[in-house]
C-alpha cells in the first residue's frame, strides 16, 4: 500500500481538557515519509514535535509529547483518527499547549479528514511487520499488551473494572475500513470519584458532560448532583438506570471498551510505523501503551538492522550444491568456503556456509576457543560474490574474479563450530569493465555477525597465469 496524505487543508476549533482554553487546529498535507508532526503556533520559533513514543514525557490523563520546551498534551484521539483514516504523512498547527478534546472521541477528527480527502502518494508504506509475539505485563495493574504475527493489522481491547456498571467488556476492529462508524464515535469514560477529585485539583477545567461518559458506579442522593452539576455548569444531573451520569446514552453497549481500543491505537501510533500484526490489549492505559510501544519501537530498531536478511529454507533444494559451486569457482580444500547457493536474482545472491570443528584452521586459530575467523568470513562472502559473478559470464571456467578492496568491514559477533553463516551478497552498482562492487552480510539465525562492502575485478584465467 502507498503512503497518503490529506487532499487539502482543514481546520477545527475546541476547548482544551485540562486548561479549559480554546484551541484552534489546522491539519495540513504533508510529503512522502514525512510523518506526523505538531506545530506549536503560538510560540515565537513555532517549534516542531514529530509524533514519536521517545518524545513522551507524561501519561496522566493522556499521552503529552515533548520537544524542548514546546509540549503538546492529549494526542492520543487525534493520533487514533489519523491511524484509522490510513494518513501517513500531516502538519498539525496547533495554537496552544493541548490539542482540543472536542467531544471526548475521534469522530472530529476523522469527519474532518473525510472532508478534506485522503490521497494516494507514490511512495510505499514501510511496516512494522510482528515476525514473533512481542509482549508487555504490568503485575502490580494486570495490564498486559501483546503483539502477534499477521498479514493485516487487527487489535483487540478488554477492560475489567471493579464496578457493577461496567464490569467486564472487549471490543475488537478487524478491518480499518470500519474505525470511522465504530470506534472513532466512541467517548472517554470516567468515573463519578475519579471526576470530583480531578475538578478539586483543577486537571480538567475543559470537562464537561459533552465530552465523556461519567460512569456513577456508586449510589449519589440529590445534594451530591447539584453540587456537581454545579462544578459542570450545569442546570440539573439525573443519573440513568444504566449508571450514566448523563442524559446522553451509550452509542454502544461496549463504548467504553471501543474508547480504550481508540486509545491504544492512538499510542501505537507513536511507533511511527503501520504494524502489520494482530495487537491484544488487556486493561490497557496510556502509561502501559506507552511502555508497550517502546518496546515495539526498540524491536522495529533491531528488525530493520536486518532487513535484507535472507531466509533459508532447510527443505529448498539448492540453486547451486557443492558440485555446481565447484564448477563456477577455482577454490579447493582448505579454503572453498561456500556449500551450496540458495537463491539468485539480477541484484543479490545468497549462499550458505557451514561451519564445523573438523575444519583444520580451529587447529591453529584460538584452539582452546573455536572462533571462525572474520578474514575467512569475508572470503566467504567474496566467493558468494565470485559464483554470482561467474554465472552471468558464457564460459565461467575461463574465468575468476580478485578482490580489489575491502571497506567498512564489520564484525559484530562471533561465529564458531555448529553455526550456519546464511551469506548475502547485493549488487550495489551495474558491473562495468569487469569492476564488481557489491555489499555483503553474513548471517548466523537472526543476528548480523558481519558485512562489508567488496570491490572485485573479472580477469581472464590466462592473463591470472601471467
Amino acid at each position: 500500500m502507498k503512503q497518503q496524505t490529506l487532499a487539502k487543508s482543514f481546520r477545527l476549533e475546541g476547548v482544551g481538557l485540562h486548561t479549559g482554553k480554546p484551541v484552534i487546529i489546522v491539519f495540513e498535507p504533508a510529503e512522502a515519509n514525512h510523518g506526523i508532526r505538531f506545530m506549536r503556533v503560538d510560540m515565537p520559533e513555532q517549534p516542531i514535535l514529530m509524533a514519536d513514543v521517545n518524545h513522551v514525557v507524561s501519561t496522566n490523563r493522556g499521552t503529552t509529547i515533548r520537544n524542548g520546551d514546546a509540549q503538546i498534551s492529549t494526542v492520543e484521539h487525534v493520533l487514533s483518527a489519523l491511524a484509522g483514516s490510513r494518513v501517513d504523512n500531516v502538519l498539525i498547527k496547533v495554537d496552544g499547549p493541548e490539542i482540543p478534546i472536542m467531544d471526548g472521541s475521534a469522530k472530529d477528527f476523522v469527519e474532518g479528514i473525510l472532508q478534506a480527502g485522503v490521497v494516494e502518494q507514490d511512495t510505499e508504506r514501510d511496516y512494522f511487520e510482528i515476525e514473533e509475539p512481542i509482549s508487555f505485563k504490568d503485575e502490580v495493574t494486570g495490564t498486559e499488551l501483546l503483539a502477534l504475527p499477521g498479514d493485516n493489522f487487527e487489535i483487540t481491547a478488554m477492560i475489567d473494572f471493579n464496578s457493577q456498571i461496567l464490569g467486564h467488556q472487549y471490543a475488537s476492529l478487524q478491518n480499518m475500513d470500519d474505525y470511522a462508524n465504530q470506534i472513532a464515535p466512541c467517548r472517554t469514560f470516567v468515573f463519578v470519584r475519579e471526576l470530583e477529585q480531578l475538578f478539586d485539583q483543577n486537571l480538567i477545567r475543559g470537562g464537561d458532560l459533552d465530552n465523556a461518559v461519567v460512569i456513577a458506579d456508586r449510589l449519589m442522593d440529590q445534594d451530591e448532583l447539584d453540587r456537581l452539576s454545579k462544578k459542570l455548569g450545569k442546570q440539573s444531573i439525573k443519573v440513568e438506570k444504566t449508571g450514566i451520569l448523563n442524559t446522553t446514552s451509550l452509542k454502544f453497549e461496549n463504548e467504553p471498551a471501543r474508547h480504550k481500543l481508540l486509545d491504544v491505537l492512538g499510542d501505537l501510533t507513536l511507533l511511527g510505523k503501520p504494524i502489520k500484526g494482530k495487537i491484544v490489549a488487556r486493561k490497557p492505559g496510556h502509561t502501559a501503551n506507552i511502555e508497550f510501544t517502546k518496546i515495539l519501537k526498540r524491536k522495529f530498531v533491531e528488525q530493520r538492522k536486518t532487513k535484507g536478511r535472507p531466509r533459508v529454507d532447510p527443505d529448498q533444494a539448492p540453486l547451486y550444491d557443492i558440485e555446481g559451486v565447484r564448477k563456477l569457482l577455482p577454490h579447493r580444500y582448505p579454503f572453498l568456503l561456500v556449500d551450496k547457493i540458495m537463491e539468485m536474482t539480477d541484484t543479490y545472491i545468497v549462499g550458505v556456509k557451514n561451519v564445523t570443528f573438523n575444519e583444520s584452521l580451529f587447529q591453529g586459530h584460538f584452539p582452546n576457543i573455536s572462533i571462525f575467523p572474520g578474514v575467512l568470513q569475508i572470503e566467504a562472502l567474496a566467493q558468494v560474490g565470485g559464483v554470482f559473478v561467474l554465472s552471468k559470464v558464457e564460459d565461467p571456467e575461463n574465468w575468476s574474479t580478485l578482490l580489489l578492496k575491502i571497506d567498512n568491514a564489520k564484525f559484530k559477533y562471533k561465529v564458531t563450530p555448529g553455526d550456519q553463516l546464511i551469506l548475502k551478497m547485493e549488487l550495489l552498482s551495474a558491473i562495468r569493465r569487469g569492476i564488481c562492487l557489491m555489499y555483503g552480510t553474513a548471517y548466523v539465525g537472526n543476528k548480523l555477525v558481519s558485512e562489508c562492502e567488496l570491490t572485485a575485478q573479472i580477469v581472464r584465467n590466462i592473463l591470472i597465469h601471467e
